[in-house]
């Protein structure tokens, strides 16, 4: 009797060890979220990786990887962001002597003015990530 217990016991034990890990499971999204990044589809790789998190909670290696596709895709999409926000400022400060109207004048004054705090702001969100990349 104890024999046949220990038996199915160890049956148990070899077939619970067979079943895949979490990691293993979550290498086909991992993939695809590598391969979203490398298509320059950065939104879609931060939304895919924020699923894989909810899905693969306890996927140390792959939420590893995972995190270090975030920090990427988050700069290269922050400095794409700086890049367009920094060619409206500059083409909003071109515009403002040429404009001969008081009111569209102070509008774009306006206008410049905030894309000098979006811009400052998009600046600093880079050197975070920055900061954060180099600290692992």
């Amino acid at each position: 009797m104890k024999s046949n217990i220990i038996l199915f016991l160890l049956g148990a034990l070899l077939l619970g060890s067979c079943r895949p890990t979490d990691d293993e499971k979550a290498q086909a999204r991992l993939q695809k979220i590598e391969q979203l990044f490398a298509e320059g589809r950065y939104q879609a790789t931060l939304d895919s990786i924020l699923k894989l998190r909810a899905d693969y909670p306890k996927a140390i290696e792959a939420r590893k990887r995972a995190l270090a596709l975030w920090q990427e895709a988050s700069l290269l999409m922050t400095q794409q962001d700086v890049g367009k926000t920094d060619s409206l400022l500059q083409a909003t400060t071109a515009a403002i002597p040429k404009e001969s109207d008081r009111f569209k004048r102070n509008m774009l004054g306006v206008k410049r003015d905030s894309l000098q705090a979006r811009y400052e702001a998009l600046c600093g969100t880079v050197r975070i990530i920055r900061h954060k990349m180099k600290a692992k």
